[in-house]
């Protein structure tokens, strides 16, 4: 009996040592799974980060937008888009031409629009005597700007294999993705997903010809 007494003792004393070191085990082990599963993003925040990227502007050109001013990405949200577009300097022949054609509260009144804006660079492309002859005629200057302008917002993701139509009623392409993203595969897209108070504008570097 004092034998059994003996060995049951020292079971006793395994069981109390080993105890603490599984239980120290599992918590190392409950700290680490906490710990990744902490620094693993979740699915919701991953959505929300693409969210955020999604309404923020993107293209090498935005780093010429006045950080505040009428001119600036929060100024052009609080202004319908020829209005915004008349506090870019960039955009000061568009501006021109859209006046010329009579478009400001075309595009001022409409309603959940995509302007595809030329800069002046890209009507300097064009020569000086075609563009004089195409700013003088009103009936053409309203076809090419009208041919800027899809009656819809379109999202970046939208811009990656997509076909619209425009408001001058043919279709443009658009193709890329990320922050490079090309219209009519000549365009570039340098400066896009600008908001407006009706509109988001994709500014590009070559004015886009509709087909006669």
């Amino acid at each position: 009996m004092y034998s059994t007494r003996i060995r049951r003792a020292a079971v006793a004393v395994a069981a109390a040592a080993v105890l603490p070191i599984a239980l120290t085990a599992c918590s190392d082990s409950d700290d680490k799974d906490t710990k990744a599963a902490d620094s693993t993003p979740s699915a919701q925040e991953t959505k929300s980060d693409d969210a955020m990227k999604a309404n923020e502007p993107f293209g090498p050109a935005c780093s010429s937008v006045p950080e505040s001013g009428a001119g600036s990405f929060d100024g052009m949200a609080k202004d319908p888009v020829a209005t915004a577009a008349s506090n870019n300097p960039e955009l000061s022949t568009l501006v021109t031409a859209v006046k010329k054609a009579g478009l400001v509260d075309t595009l001022n009144n409409a309603k959940n629009i995509t302007v595809f804006a030329p800069t002046n660079d890209a009507f300097a492309k064009i020569p000086k005597a075609d563009l004089d002859k195409v700013l003088n005629d009103k009936a053409q200057l309203t076809k090419i700007l009208t041919y800027h302008v899809v009656g819809e917002k379109l999202t970046p993701q939208q811009l990656e294999n997509g076909s619209f139509e425009t408001l001058e009623k043919s279709k443009l392409t658009t193709a890329g993705s990320g922050t490079e993203y090309k219209v009519n595969d000549t365009s570039n897209v340098v400066c896009g997903n600008v908001p407006t108070a009706n509109a988001t504008v994709y500014i590009v570097d070559t004015v886009l010809m509709p087909k006669s």
